[in-house]
């Protein structure tokens, strides 16, 4: 069935190539047919374009009428005047015919075009390649010739196709080859030959025995380099077919004792062989395809795991990394087309460094993955790999993909050989000690040495790229302090000793010296018309270095305190040298102290940390850190660089708020910095610090203004709010949670849940009239009256219950009238208040508390009072409704002309 569609194929593109080939001869026929017409004279004058020789003599009559205008008149007379004739004749001599503009070729082909030019060129390669296959079979299946007899003929076959490819090309049309680069009738004839070839020599090794695997894998070797050798003369396709001859050729050759040195000596000539014929052509999608099937051959080799050898792989990799920095594309590409990080991520040849990147640091994470092995240690096999892989980043300057390839291989790398001892469980020796974890210092020494080359690579592709290549120099100028630490940080982690480890100490102290020397190299020959980041970055780094030395020297509470002296010893070097990058290194390093207080609170473990309120551990660990940053916030605060300034502002108040509520956290928890949810008397606290918070950065920026001061101050009013509205008024409450209020009468835990942090938001409050936002000042004034409003109710409630004020005991008669007398008495205070003040807001927060008192009046006590009790409280209510009715007159009318404070505010 199949040869039948293929002859059907065949015959119909040969047929459709018949019909294209008459259209052109018949249109080379009337072509012949409007020469001969043009020759003999028979076509219209009138139509026809004028000659050059026409409007020559035009301009220089044109000419003569300027300068002798008699003379043109005479000659214009007599036709046969012979100078006339003669200015002609010699303007004709002078004048030439502008050239022709030359046809662009078009720049998409038609379906007639694929159909007659391209599709029967490699159809009909196909049909041959077929041809001689089945030939083949019809002379085995009619038993015509021997084996030998077969095989010869079917390579003098094959033979004789690509000499036959050899013949077309050299008489093929030069056009030909450029219009039909892809579809030339040498490079079909080759590609022909070439496949009989090689069925040849696999049938003679898999079918007929005539020759053995060695000889075998030779002679398809063979085979594959002579048709990438005869690509440089029929195109790139022939090439891709040479490497897939050579790819496919361990596969078709198998032996019962395979030689890993011998397979990878192979793919790594074949992958020469391609990249140099590449390199005298130009081409970028064979290269791609051999970088892809060369590393597939390396991931399916550490995939089988059995006698694994890292040598054989490793070396082929090192050849096609080295390959790709000296052979091709080499410095074919060294001038960067474009600039900007979209051309840096695009730039050319993207094709080859894309896939030689990401098949090489798959092949080495492979390698590292698997284990152990009968050879060297895959941990130096994937140094190796990545370091050259590096190196290629840093030596050219389009290699934007091998290094950051090159970085996440190496941490990817770092993380799989951690992570690949976690499942290790310790045997344990004979007295019942379990032993260590097999490490033989291979895995620290290789982290630090990696990290280390990356570093030294950053100073030398600073060197060469910092002037020409703005963003890949950025690049690097990260990855040169990045790196080691993230890697060092990795391996200390995983493999250091917490204690004090001496070799991540002195590795960070020398990585952090080294980029503090290139700061000052790069800052030395800096530009100052901008930002130089790659100088910024290398501070930025060092410091990065040197906090990885403090981790590994030093532990607990003291990493956390020289942390923060290293970040402030970073803002005072400021004297010496005005780095931009050196404030944010305080800000640096308070952020890196709130992430150990985040992972361990106590800095020096739950057990050492000690009961003593205040004055303890807490003070030194949390309250040297915040000084230091108030200071640093204070040194800062005529910086021009308004952002590090204001983040130091940020990060000194929150250290500050965060120092203080720690404190007392110890303190009201018994020395335990413990998860449990807060009491009425510790949350109280916490409201009072927060609302407090409010008001001094309220203050502070009435002095300095900030952005920081002025909407950290609301943001902290916001907070002690919404803990007021959730805690104090449901979730603590005393009258919810049946907590005992205390034996005191006026000093008890009403008086600091409540009355306390109702002063503090009416202080607040006050003080933000006319300085926040009228709704923000409302926020406050409400929280403060509502706070107020339950401390007086929840005292009327323990006045007549006792020191327990629950739910579950119900109301009495009595205090039931209280309510509605103190409700009442608070009511007219608030607008006694508010009208000295002149505040509408408080004036309404007496009106809506008023209304509270007389809907409870008629609601509750109506139904619940009896006898005088409810008499009297109809009578108070009466009474005082009344005299807020005549107060309320007399305002109103006194300051019907006066415009209200609460107008001011809002126009505020």
């Amino acid at each position: 069935m199949i040869d039948i569609l293929l002859v059907i194929l065949v015959f119909f593109l040969v047929s459709q190539n018949r019909k294209v080939s008459a259209r052109v001869d018949g249109v080379e026929k009337e072509l012949a047919a409007l020469k001969q017409m043009i020759a003999e004279g028979g076509y219209d004058p009138a139509i026809a374009p004028r000659p050059v020789r026409e409007e020559a003599a035009e301009a220089v009559l044109e000419e003569m009428r300027a300068e002798e205008p008699d003379a043109v008149q005479a000659a214009q007379a007599d036709e046969n005047i012979p100078e006339a004739t003669a200015a002609v004749t010699e303007a004709d001599e002078t004048v030439t015919e502008p050239p022709r503009p030359v046809r662009e070729k078009p720049s998409r082909e038609n379906l007639e075009s694929y159909l007659g030019a391209r599709w029967p060129v490699w159809v009909g390669g196909v049909a041959l390649a077929f041809g001689g296959i089945f030939l083949v079979r019809y002379s085995i299946e009619a038993g015509l010739l021997g084996p030998a007899a077969r095989l010869t003929l079917a390579a003098l076959f094959g033979l004789l196709l690509m000499a036959g490819g050899e013949i077309v090309r050299r008489k093929a049309l030069p056009k030909i080859s450029e219009l039909y680069a892809n579809a030339m009738i040498p490079g079909a004839l080759t590609a022909a030959g070439a496949v009989t070839l090689l069925g040849t020599v696999f049938a003679a090794y898999a079918f007929y025995e005539f020759i053995g695997s060695g000889t075998a894998f030779v002679l398809l070797a063979l085979v594959s380099f002579a048709v990438i050798a005869l690509s440089l003369l029929h195109g790139q396709a022939l090439a891709g077919l040479g490497l897939l001859g050579s790819l496919v050729t361990p596969l078709l050759v198998t032996t019962d004792a395979p030689n890993a040195n011998a397979l990878f000596l192979f793919l790594g000539i074949t992958w020469l062989a391609v990249n140099a014929a590449s390199r005298i052509r130009r081409w970028t999608v064979v290269p791609m395809l051999a970088n892809i099937g060369t590393g597939l051959w390396v991931l399916v080799y550490a995939a089988i795991g059995t006698g694994f050898d890292p040598l054989p792989p490793t070396l082929t990799m090192l050849v096609m990394i080295a390959g790709t920095i000296f052979l091709w594309p080499g410095q074919q590409y060294s001038a960067a087309a474009g600039t900007g990080w979209a051309s840096l991520l695009k730039r050319p040849p993207l094709k080859i460094t894309l896939s030689l990147s990401i098949m090489i640091v798959l092949c080495a994470l492979a390698t590292v993955a698997s284990g152990t092995s009968t050879g060297i240690d895959p941990q130096f096999a994937f140094l190796a790999v990545i370091a050259t892989l590096a190196a290629l980043g840093a030596a050219r300057a389009y290699a934007f993909w091998p290094t950051i390839m090159s970085a996440a291989g190496a941490v990817l790398g770092t993380l799989i050989t951690a992570l690949s001892l976690l499942d290790y469980i310790a045997p344990e020796g004979a007295d019942g000690t379990p032993i260590p974890l097999p490490l033989s210092g291979n895995e620290i020494a290789v982290s630090l040495l990696l990290g280390a080359i990356f570093t030294l690579l950053g100073f030398a592709a600073l060197r060469r790229f910092r002037r020409e290549e703005k963003e890949f120099s950025i690049v690097w100028a990260l990855l040169m302090g990045a790196m080691p630490v993230t890697l060092g940080f990795i391996s200390f982690l995983n493999f250091g000793n917490f204690f004090r480890d001496w070799t991540h100490g002195l590795y960070g102290l020398a990585i952090g010296a080294a980029l503090i020397a290139a700061a000052e190299w790069l800052f030395r020959k800096g530009e100052d018309d901008r930002i130089d980041w790659p100088a910024n970055l290398a501070v930025a780094g060092s410091f990065a270095g040197l906090t990885l030395a403090l981790h590994a020297l030093t532990n607990g509470i003291v990493t956390t305190v020289l942390v923060s002296v290293l970040g402030f010893a970073y803002l005072m070097a400021m004297r010496v040298r005005a780095w931009p990058a050196l404030p944010w290194m305080m800000a640096a390093a308070i952020v890196i102290v709130f992430g150990r207080i985040a992972w361990e609170p106590t800095l020096i473990g739950a057990n050492s940390l000690g009961t003593t309120p205040f004055f303890n551990a807490l003070l030194i660990g949390y309250g040297i850190p915040t000084l230091l940053a108030i200071v640093s916030a204070w040194l800062l605060r005529g910086s021009s660089d308004f952002r590090v300034r204001n983040i130091m502002q940020a990060l000194a108040s929150l250290s500050a708020l965060i120092t203080i509520a720690v404190l007392v956290h110890h303190a009201m928890n018994g020395g335990k910095l413990s998860g449990d949810v807060p009491t009425l008397g510790e949350q109280s606290i916490y409201t009072l610090i927060t609302i407090g918070f409010s008001g001094i950065l309220m203050k502070l920026d009435l002095k300095t203004p900030s952005p920081v001061f002025r909407f950290g101050s609301m943001i902290a009013g916001v907070v002690a709010t919404a803990n007021v509205l959730s805690l104090h008024v449901f979730a603590l409450n005393p009258f919810f949670s049946g907590e005992d209020t205390g034996p005191w009468p006026f000093v008890n835990l009403l008086l600091l849940g409540y009355l306390l942090p109702a002063l503090a938001y009416a202080l607040v409050a006050y003080l933000a009239r006319g300085r926040r936002p009228v709704p923000y000042v409302a926020m406050l004034a409400v929280s403060g009256a509502v706070l107020g409003f339950l401390w007086a109710t929840l005292s009327v409630r323990r006045f007549w219950q006792g020191t327990n004020i629950a739910d579950w005991k119900g109301f009495i008669p009595g205090e039931t009238y209280t309510y509605s007398v103190v409700w009442l008495i608070i009511g007219v205070g608030l607008l006694v208040l508010g009208s000295k003040l002149d505040a509408k807001s408080i004036r309404l927060a007496s009106a809506g508390l008023v209304l509270i008192a007389v809907l409870k009046v008629f609601l509750i006590d109506m139904s619940n009072l009896e006898g005088i009790l409810r008499a009297l409280s109809f009578i108070g209510l009466g009474a005082v409704l009344i005299g807020i009715g005549l107060f309320y007159q007399r305002i109103l009318v006194k300051k019907s002309d006066e415009p209200d404070t609460d107008s001011k505010e809002s126009t505020a």
